[in-house]
């Protein structure tokens, strides 16, 4: 009898607890949801709006579906040449800049996170103190030009080597990640540290790598403050630059948006629609790299934020 009461608790706790859980799955499911909608929405009314009638967006009767189907603005924008100079600019400015910087960084990283390297505390101080001081705007570029960088590609390159705080990222990467048998191990079979850096390090370390990359790549590609600042040349501008004139001046609208004047008449109409255009046009590139490294993101960053 006692083991008949036994085995009817026991089944009524499971029941009882297998519907707490279940309830518990649901309701982190709507919030879920809920935050799925208020991030994705935004992003989903602006892909609506660039193609849907500007009478009917700026009243509000565009919310879920395009109306008055029109892909004007992006006809504007792409036959702006200076789109397609800025593409080209950019595209090259992100990916040789993100090669130099894993380039340094990686490297900065690992020495920094070795325990026989007796000098890695006193660097460490003076890269953490560039987090907190700097010259500022007027000395950097005096600075810039007197090394004749302004107004050439390497501007957007050499100056922004190493980013601190994703070099502290990295290092504490190497330092928990890395045991410290593992290269003692390699040692005892003739392993240097650049061997053991280039072959074992960093085949283990594609989690932080492609995290570090996102970000320098995620940063080279937003920048528009350096072109804003150190390029004069309109052949150097980067994509940013580009499409903040389109959005900021009046000249592109009231020449048809880069058409030649051709479409005049058209301009102030279909001004929200380039716009809205411009924005997936600057964005739509980031979006669709990240899905190839996701499944590395988030065990990159949650190693690297476990201590600094």
């Amino acid at each position: 009898m006692e083991l008949l009461r036994g085995v009817a608790s026991s089944r009524i706790s499971r029941r009882s607890r297998s519907r707490g859980e279940w309830a518990f799955d649901i309701v982190i499911a709507v919030l879920c949801g809920l935050v799925f909608l208020i991030v994705a929405y935004p992003l989903y009314f602006v892909v609506i709006a660039s193609v849907s009638d500007q009478t009917l967006v700026s009243t509000g009767q565009v919310t879920l579906f395009p109306k008055g189907f029109s892909t004007f603005g992006f006809e504007q924008i792409f036959k702006d040449p200076r789109i397609w100079i800025g593409y080209r600019n950019t595209v090259m400015y992100t990916a040789l800049g993100t090669v130099v910087n894993l380039l340094f960084t990686l490297p900065a990283a690992y020495a920094l996170s070795r325990p026989e390297f007796r000098a890695r505390r006193a660097l460490m101080f003076m890269f953490v103190f560039t987090m907190f001081f700097n010259g500022g705007l007027i000395p950097t570029y005096l600075l810039m030009k007197s090394l004749h960088l302004t107004n050439t590609m390497w501007a957007f390159i050499l100056p922004f080597s190493v980013n601190v705080f994703n070099l502290i990222i990295t290092r504490t990467f190497f330092e928990s990640a890395l045991p410290k048998e593992l290269y003692e191990a390699a040692s005892m079979d003739g392993c240097s540290h650049f061997k053991y850096f280039s072959m074992v390090a960093l085949p283990l370390s594609k989690a932080v790598v492609s995290v570090i990359a996102l970000y320098y790549l995620v940063a080279h590609w937003n920048d528009f403050f350096t072109g804003l600042i150190y390029i004069r040349s309109n052949s150097l501008q980067p994509l940013q630059i580009v499409l903040r004139d389109i959005l900021i001046s009046n000249q592109v609208f009231s020449q048809g948006a880069g058409a030649g004047g051709n479409a005049g008449g058209y301009a102030q109409q279909y001004a929200d629609q380039v716009k809205y255009g411009v924005i997936i046009v600057s964005t739509l590139p980031i979006l669709l790299v990240y899905p190839f490294i996701q499944k590395y993101f988030e065990k990159g960053v949650m190693i690297g934020s476990v201590k600094g």
